[in-house]
């Protein structure tokens, strides 16, 4: 009887240690599930701000960016495209994507639209983000033929005192390489290069 009670008694005395076992462990992963609980909550607000911030961040760089293109398009071209700048995500990333637009249909710029236009959209694209730099570099952009493919009877003295006017607006001087003339006679120096028997000469 003794041996039965003494037994039964070491049985109970093992299973109120695995009892308590048991109990810490469900205590420690409880703990452990409220600490998960709280992160996400935490997480998930601060997502919440991070969209809204991001948001924000995106409108003003379409107003930005899309502001100073259509306006450096309606400059050039008597019947200028806008600039649509979507935020897009791809790859786990942001990216922007640029359309014209007119009449309200939005164009490919690259399969729809002269080189003419994207030039001028790739240009003001470029003195934009230089804008937004933060801390901003030296005002100096070094650019080579510009405006390449803008043809026409005048918009390439319309696209040369375009860049002289957003030069002088930003102050923001532009060494630029050209063959055009309106874009040289537009420039506030010249310094011409030619080729004599292989060498390059400045005058």
């Amino acid at each position: 009887m003794k041996k039965q009670i003494e037994s039964l008694r070491a049985s109970y005395e093992q299973k109120r240690g695995k009892a308590e076992q048991i109990k810490s462990y469900i205590t420690q992963k409880t703990h452990r599930k409220r600490r998960i609980q709280r992160s996400l909550r935490l997480n998930e607000k601060a997502q919440v701000i991070v969209q809204e911030v991001t948001k924000i961040t995106q409108d003003q760089l379409k107003y930005h960016l899309s502001d100073l293109c259509t306006l450096a398009m309606s400059s050039v071209f008597p019947e200028p495209y806008e600039i649509v700048i979507d935020f897009v995500s791809k790859r786990g990333k942001v990216e922007a994507e640029i359309w014209f637009q007119k009449d309200g249909y939005l164009i490919n710029p690259f399969s729809s639209t002269g080189g003419g236009a994207i030039d001028i959209a790739a240009l003001s694209l470029r003195f934009s983000c230089w804008t937004l730099q933060k801390p901003k570099t030296r005002p100096i952009l070094l650019l080579d033929e510009p405006l390449k493919f803008l043809k026409g009877s005048d918009l390439p003295i319309k696209g040369a005192e375009m860049i002289h006017q957003i030069s002088e607006k930003l102050g923001l001087q532009i060494i630029m390489v050209s063959h055009d003339p309106e874009l040289i006679e537009c420039a506030d120096k010249v310094i011409t290069v030619k080729m004599k028997n292989g060498i390059s000469e400045v005058s």
